[in-house]
């Protein structure tokens, strides 16, 4: 006995398909361990954030009164003008070290309760193609590339997919006012 076949080419067709009927392509996410193999840390960058987390956690515990400073701009688009924001700032990590922590707001993904683009990871060439893969290797590559400068990066984690490809690049992470209910922030953070 053979059973019909639901599928077109591989996937059902979407007049006998009872679920996903509004995707209209998949595309699987590289994993990250290769990632992390295709754009590895450098001694200098994986110095940075190290330095950078161990200076904000004693801040934290009370044993180091500088400031912490998270600056840059609300989300990234134009990575020329995220690396040239970075190379301004790297002087002034090295000039304010006894004073402030200096952290680059380096966010990627933009919490979204209304449609709209949901940032350089999900939608990098800002036209609804949603080249994930392309966003991620982007991401990283900038963080590697700031972080090289010896300025540590923060970001925002929205989801639990994204940090698994740049956690190890991230100085400082936030949950943002949006997702601090969810659980899977909780458990995130």
């Amino acid at each position: 006995f053979r059973a019909p076949s639901l599928f077109t080419r591989g996937r059902m067709s979407n007049n006998e398909s009872t679920e996903d009927t509004r995707i209209g392509d998949v595309r699987p996410l590289l994993p990250p361990a290769c990632l992390e193999e295709e754009i590895p840390l450098t001694t200098k960058a994986r110095q940075t954030i190290l330095s950078a987390r161990s200076a904000c956690q004693a801040v934290l515990d009370g044993a180091d009164d500088r400031l912490v400073v998270i600056c840059g701009p609300c989300s990234i688009h134009d990575v020329k003008a995220a690396k040239e924001y970075a190379g301004k700032l790297a002087p002034l990590v090295q000039q304010y070290s006894k004073e402030l922590v200096l952290i680059m707001r380096v966010y990627f993904e933009k919490p979204r309760t209304t449609v709209g683009w949901k940032g350089l990871i999900n939608d990098p060439e800002l036209d609804g193609s949603y080249h994930i893969n392309k966003g991620l290797r982007i991401a990283r590559d900038l963080l590697v590339s700031i972080n090289e400068m010896g300025v540590p990066c923060g970001t925002e984690f929205l989801d639990t997919i994204s940090p698994q490809y740049t956690a190890d690049t991230i100085a400082w992470g936030a949950i943002g006012a949006r997702t601090t209910e969810a659980q899977l922030h909780r458990e995130l953070s």
